[in-house]
């Protein structure tokens, strides 16, 4: 599916393959926060560093969305299980943290969500809507899966702490901390409204 949108023409929107793998290394190296410099921030970037091997893990559990124009990767989503998140240290305290995170009125459980992210978005694409509509074939597609989508934002993050909580209507459930880090734990019901 193609949509034009200004003078920009997003390309298709879908699940990922292995041959997306490449590109998502690209986009996701140029974006990482340990490779950009501090005046860089404002723009957004990516926190967790995924290797082709552990791409590969999640392609497996359909947890990899790409949105691809010309051939190139200009951006991804990549999503899936606590078990697969729990090889970094702050998915698991974030786990434990769940059960005191309120969403619509219900403690956050780990048995029926899973982790959203990292996201990247193409500098050159965003602000085109690359984001939702990115966003709504991962819905689409972990809705009969799990009830809750539940991510982290570093608070140096401010452009994604705004897209993701304006242009998808995710919402603040906790503040925490991590490694000397502050974060903003997010929730997003994935049930059709």
């Amino acid at each position: 599916m193609e949509t034009k949108i200004g003078t920009v023409r997003i390309g298709t929107v879908r699940i990922g393959t292995v041959a997306d793998i490449p590109g998502i290394i690209t986009l996701q190296a140029q974006n990482l926060l340990a490779n950009l410099a501090t005046d860089q921030l404002g723009d957004g970037f990516v926190t967790t560093p995924f290797t082709p091997e552990l791409i590969t893990e999640l392609l497996a559990q359909e947890g990899v969305f790409v949105a691809v124009q010309d051939d190139q990767v200009i951006a991804y989503i990549l999503a899936g299980g606590w078990d697969f998140y729990s090889r970094w240290p702050i998915f698991p305290q974030m786990v434990s943290l769940m059960p005191g995170w309120q969403f619509q009125g219900q403690p956050l459980s780990a048995e029926t969500s899973f982790q959203y992210g990292p996201v990247c978005v193409d500098k050159k694409y965003r602000g085109q809507q690359v984001l939702p509509r990115l966003f709504e074939v991962l819905r689409s597609s972990f809705a009969d899966r799990y009830s809750t989508g539940v991510t982290f934002i570093n608070q140096l993050n401010n452009r994604s702490y705004a897209a993701h909580t304006k242009k998808l209507n995710w919402q603040l459930v906790a503040e925490f901390e991590f490694n000397s880090g502050q974060f903003y734990g997010l929730a997003h019901d994935l049930r059709p409204s």
